[in-house]
């Protein structure tokens, strides 16, 4: 059987990540994990982040993957190069693929970018934007009331209209031609934002682009899956499967039924030696 992709986030909105990976690349079998006894990752500092995406690396390692996603918008903007440097295998994050598509796709060359608060104040999407476009305007807009809504199902009601209306107003008085959806919650509400912005403006799905991106590296280093063997996609947790199951369901667009909660304690505990986890006292605050 064909070695499986890794997949991981502090919680469930990266299984829009997962729900992209199984359109794009039908075939490959992947491995989740949900940090969700530690969510979120947007409030701990740096080097806890790269702590913490090291480590989830290193319970996804075990089941032999051949590719990493870091489907989090936060350890993508802190953690990435750690991950990158200490990994043998690829490893993609969403923020470079998203603002890739961005800068791509702008005409006015003025690029909005709903998120996180981390993630705004990261400024990774505009270090990223700047990159391939130096003379881009990027005007970030922190939406911390979207998340919430989201797991909820609040998708579209009067509530998750009146508050996208509040966040996306700068933007569209800025006149931005192009939004990232800098957050993977964030796909489930494109509807409604289309609908508030209109169709002038372009909506970039990260996690969209991030599979495009894992495709391509696939592809480039002859890894893609030419089994007629799949197997089974796992998913695993470290607190509450139930309701990641629950929740989770509406992100990937089917039921969640194979959701296993581990002990991720007593795992590092077991792994403290491991070479991935040695130094960590080097991961420096920026």
């Amino acid at each position: 059987m064909e070695r499986p992709i890794g997949v991981f986030d502090s919680g469930v909105g990266g299984l829009t990540v997962v729900k992209q990976l199984k359109k794009i690349l039908p075939d490959e079998r992947l491995v989740y994990f949900g940090d969700t006894a530690r969510i979120p990752y947007g409030t701990k500092s740096k080097r806890l982040i790269r702590q913490f995406a090291l480590e989830d690396a290193l319970f996804l390692l075990q089941f032999d993957i051949k590719f990493l996603v870091v489907a989090c918008n936060t350890a993508s903007s802190g953690a990435l190069p750690v991950l990158q440097e200490r990994l043998e295998i690829p490893v993609v994050g969403v923020v470079e693929p998203g603002a890739r598509a961005a800068a791509e796709k702008t005409r006015n060359k003025r690029i909005g970018v709903i998120g996180t608060s981390a993630t705004i104040a990261s400024s990774s999407y505009a270090k990223e934007i700047r990159k391939l476009m130096p003379e881009a305007e990027v005007l970030g807009q922190p939406c911390p009331l979207l998340v919430p809504l989201v797991e909820e199902g609040w998708l579209d009601g009067e509530v998750t209209v009146l508050t996208l209306k509040k966040y996306l107003k700068d933007l569209i008085e800025a006149g931005v031609d192009t939004i990232i959806l800098g957050c993977t919650h964030y796909p489930l509400l494109e509807p409604t934002i289309r609908k508030i912005v209109g169709p002038q403006v372009a909506l970039i799905d990260s996690g969209k682009e991030t599979a495009k991106a894992v495709k391509r590296v696939l592809e480039e280093i002859k890894l893609v899956n030419r089994s007629s063997e799949k197997g089974k996609d796992l998913f695993f947790v470290s607190d509450s499967p139930e309701q990641f199951a629950r929740i989770g369901s509406n992100f990937l667009g089917e039921a969640l039924t194979n959701v296993e909660r581990i002990d991720f304690d007593e795992f590092l505990i077991k792994n403290s030696s491991s070479p991935l986890l040695k130094n960590l006292e080097v991961l420096h605050e920026d």
